[in-house]
């Protein structure tokens, strides 16, 4: 049970992992017009996007836990 538990941790840590970088690579932008660059930030989808990769770091820690303790 604990090694089924600890495959399904490191699915959703690789999940959760890759969503975080997406929104992160998608929550700036910036456009180059006259010379001039102009950058957009959006704070709250950064905030998300560390989230979401911190628990895919929890997830990935307590699944190689679960696997690593077959007792």
């Amino acid at each position: 049970m604990k090694k089924i538990a600890g495959i399904v941790l490191i699915v959703i840590a690789i999940v959760l992992g890759y969503n975080g970088v997406q929104k992160f690579q998608k929550s700036s932008a910036s456009v180059k017009a006259l010379g001039l660059k102009i950058d957009a930030d959006n704070e709250s989808g950064q905030a998300s996007a560390y989230i979401q990769l911190g628990l895919a770091v929890i997830a990935l820690g307590a699944g190689v836990f679960l696997l690593r303790s077959e007792r």
